[in-house]
């Protein structure tokens, strides 16, 4: 089969503005639950879209970790990603669930969690994870494996008889939201896409864009 023979038409809902909770944060629980529902795999899963420090688009597949005001995720502040969010703190979050044919984008302003937040999911992570974030020089050149490999001997022998505390250079960034596009497959390309962008206070305007 050719690339340009594989295609899925989109038939399973609809979405209109009439529908929608006048709030995107609502509006996102209620997909998020429906898509755990479904037992959708790596429900948590998102795409998160930084500007690279060469001026081209980055993204990588990071997990959704919290939403209060915002949506958390964790990770090494000096890898690539936290240069680029350190130089440029803007972000976009994409959730793409095929079960439901479903896609979610969140755009917004990404500001570092408080360190108590960081010490706090850091601790319920597995111990194996902990040592984790110890072991890798993320987005840094290595010659080999081995060199993970031994230094997370290393750490299992120096954490054995001692608490794992969080590294200073891992934690956690909240972004911020500006703007939601609620995404639903349809039928012969003419998907729904309903949008919220963030107006002053805590309002926001809510209107349909053509597919």
């Amino acid at each position: 089969m050719k690339l340009s023979d594989i295609r899925k038409d989109y038939t399973l809902k609809t979405l209109d503005i009439k529908d929608i909770n006048p709030n995107p944060f609502h509006q996102f629980k209620i997909w998020f639950d429906e898509a755990v529902d479904s037992e959708v795999l790596e429900v948590n899963a998102m795409c998160l879209s930084t500007l690279g420090l060469d001026g081209y688009p980055s993204g990588r597949i990071v997990l959704l970790k919290g939403v209060d005001h915002g949506f958390l995720f964790f990770t090494n502040y000096e890898s690539s990603k936290g240069k680029e969010i350190e130089q440029n703190p803007k972000a976009t979050l994409t959730f793409f669930w095929p079960e439901l044919e479903r896609q979610i984008r969140i755009t917004g302003d990404l500001e570092k969690v408080s360190s108590e937040e960081s010490d706090e999911y850091f601790h319920s992570r597995p111990k194996g994870s902990q040592i984790g974030t110890w072991t890798s020089p993320q987005s840094e050149k290595i010659e080999d494996r081995s060199i993970l490999e031994n230094r997370i001997k290393e750490l299992e022998e120096k954490f054995s008889t001692q608490e794992i505390t969080r590294p200073p250079h891992w934690g956690g960034y909240r972004l911020l939201p500006k703007k939601f596009e609620f995404w639903q497959g349809r039928p012969s390309r003419l998907h729904d896409r309903i949008c919220f962008e963030s107006k002053e206070g805590s309002n926001w305007e809510i209107f349909r864009l053509a597919p």
